[in-house]
């Protein structure tokens, strides 16, 4: 593992690289990709202007979706903004929440069973109060309406990649422990030197799916109804909402076609490049693994801009970023860090006595402060859940007992729904992601597949699907399992194929080395390995199929039509929204988020207990 996260080199390649150097060689070909950089940057800027003057234009009560195909590029853009928007904003959540619960015992105890709450409650559970609060905070302009169409984006992305980067701190090995602590690593040395590129390799693709999953709701998220009030904003969303509405089947293609053309340009000018940077983040000791390559990358590694760019990032961090003001640990032989860092030290008798004389850690100000800030943080996140719950029991008070019992059998068919459709993503899931993470080649090939089909909003598949339904004789009460799992299975391959990626290669060296065959090495090596992050993929999986429900359980085909509606929880939920029956919406998230912490609980973390303890690679 390398010793920084912000580090662009990269090994050499034979492919594009190579090809690359060679023409660089006489210094044309670095203009010419510093001129085109300088063209995209203004490009995004014309861009960013256009979103700029959507954001704080008037608020109009209602808004004209052009079904035009010229009109296409704009709206993509628009949501695409806002995707990326939420995924900053997804990730700063992770960095700071999952640290503070990986960190703090006693907040953990709060935070973790808060993260299983947040990720239960659905999308239309937040978007009512988000959405109404926010658009009267701002009532003459779109900020508060976008705001709120950024903020629905944030709840389908941010809560899998806070469990997957929660994890990942807790699971460093504990060699690297032990360098950090005879190094006497301040806590931010600690987290940019061992703990974030241990935990890049798994917040990477969750950070892909986390995308995958906001793209689910576009369409709700974007052409949003509440009784008869109307809050949609121009973009891809709305555009196939409208286009779906009024039967337009040419402008429903083309929002196909526009919707593959943004996930396919995400892949490549985002995802991959940020996938072959971390594979430096792999934690081996000895073997060798064939590297993935983007040719994006490279380009941007030989362009003088980023170059300067990164050197003056780096400049400005060493300046302004925490200092350590410790000194290491004086150790009995000259000894270096793992992977970029060195090697890990063996703690020798000399050296145990070394750190008993001298124990090592953070200094008592730094201690002092941080209990400070966790402390009064949480006091302040206490603060706000009492009153959260208060406003909440003013709803609930109203809500008579037989809707109560109603909600609780509606809901005990949705778990079974839930499990069902997360057993039948593992069965295909499992074997399907370590074959793609244990292949470089496959990687590449499917990456681009895996992406557009995980990205695609499921719900523009939902009419096509049901009328097949309808035509195979299943009712939606067992189709609703088939919905649900458009928004389950993605979660678990992309943790496998994580999982598979991290595995070191010197284990898969042993595993031929003694002639192990396919089958023994799935049960012995492949599946322990990736069991950590297969548990996380069940954990968010089941989180997306609870978030599915309200989509699979009572839809629409047309508007004005009766929708189909199956007896269970989530059609509860889209019910009560539809009428504007809040009350019943807020009961039924209740049920929802009690019932998901139950198996959490009961289920889910005596899981992690077992991958932690037993299936570890780090222990």
């Amino acid at each position: 593992m390398t010793a920084s996260l912000g580090s662009l080199s990269l090994p050499n390649r034979r492919n594009v690289g190579d090809s690359l150097s060679f023409l660089v060689r006489g210094g044309a070909l670095r203009w010419w990709i510093d001129i085109l950089m300088v063209v995209g940057f203004l490009g995004l800027v014309v861009g960013l202007l256009s979103v700029e003057r959507q954001w704080i234009g008037v608020l109009r009560p209602t808004v004209q979706i052009d079904l035009s195909v010229w009109a296409l590029p704009k709206y993509t853009f628009f949501s695409l903004t806002r995707g990326l928007v939420a995924y900053v904003l997804s990730l700063l959540f992770t960095l700071v929440y999952g640290y503070w619960a990986a960190k703090d015992q006693h907040a953990e105890k709060i935070l973790v069973p808060l993260l299983d709450i947040l990720q239960s409650i659905p999308v239309l559970g937040f978007m009512p109060g988000v959405v109404l609060s926010l658009v009267a905070l701002f009532p003459h302009s779109n900020f508060g309406l976008e705001l709120a169409a950024v903020l629905m984006i944030f709840t389908g992305q941010a809560w899998n990649m806070t469990f997957s980067y929660y994890h990942s701190i807790r699971n460093v090995p504990g060699d690297l422990r032990e360098v950090a602590t005879v190094y006497r690593f301040s806590w931010w040395r600690r987290l940019r030197r061992v703990e974030l590129p241990f935990s890049t390799m798994g917040l990477v693709w969750n950070s892909m799916m986390s995308m995958a999953g906001g793209w689910f709701f576009l369409m709700i998220t974007e052409a949003f109804q509440l009784g008869d009030k109307d809050f949609r904003l121009p973009g891809l969303g709305s555009y196939m909402s409208v286009a779906a509405e009024q039967k337009n089947g040419w402008a429903q293609f083309y929002a196909i076609i526009a919707m593959i053309v943004m996930i396919v340009a995400l892949d490549q000018f985002l995802w991959r490049p940020v996938t072959v940077w971390a594979q430096k983040f792999r934690v081996e000791e000895t073997g060798s693994v064939t590297t993935m390559t983007s040719w994006f990358l490279d380009f941007l590694r030989h362009s003088r801009i980023v170059a300067a760019l990164t050197r003056g990032t780096g400049a400005v961090l060493a300046l302004f970023g925490p200092k350590d003001t410790v000194a290491p640990l004086p150790l009995p032989q000259a000894t270096l860090l793992p992977s970029g860092m060195g090697s890990a030290p063996e703690l020798t008798a000399s050296t145990a006595s070394l750190l008993a004389a001298r124990p090592a850690g953070p200094s008592w100000l730094t201690v002092i402060v941080g209990r400070f800030l966790s402390t009064a943080c949480l006091a302040l996140l206490i603060g706000t859940m009492l009153f959260g719950g208060y406003k909440l029991w003013a709803l609930l008070r109203v809500v008579p007992g037989a809707d109560w019992l109603n909600c609780l059998g509606a809901g005990g068919v949705t778990l079974l729904r839930v499990l069902v459709s997360t057993i039948i993503g593992t069965l295909w899931a499992v074997p399907v992601g370590i074959m793609i993470g244990l292949s470089p080649r496959l990687s590449r090939l499917l990456q681009p597949v895996v992406q557009v089909v995980a990205s695609f909003p499921a719900p523009m598949l939902f009419p096509a699907l049901l009328i097949m339904l309808h035509w195979m004789g299943v009712s939606l009460n067992y189709g609703a399992v088939v919905l649900m799992l458009m928004g389950t299975q993605w979660y678990i391959l992309f943790n496998v194929i994580a999982g598979s990626m991290a595995i070191p290669a010197d284990l898969q060296e042993a595993a031929f080395s003694y002639n192990f065959s396919t089958l023994r090495r799935f049960t012995v090596l492949y599946i322990p390995a990736v069991f950590p992050y297969l548990v996380t993929g069940w954990v968010t999986a089941s989180g997306g199929a609870w978030n599915a429900s309200i989509v699979a359980e009572y839809y629409a085909l047309n508007k004005g039509s009766d929708p189909l509606m199956a007896y269970g929880l989530g059609a509860t939920i889209s019910k009560a929204a539809f009428h504007e029956n809040l009350p019943l919406l807020a009961a039924a998230i209740v049920v929802m988020s009690a019932l998901v912490v139950a198996f959490n609980l009961s289920v889910w973390r005596r899981l992690y207990h077992l991958a932690e303890s037993r299936y570890s690679l780090n222990k």
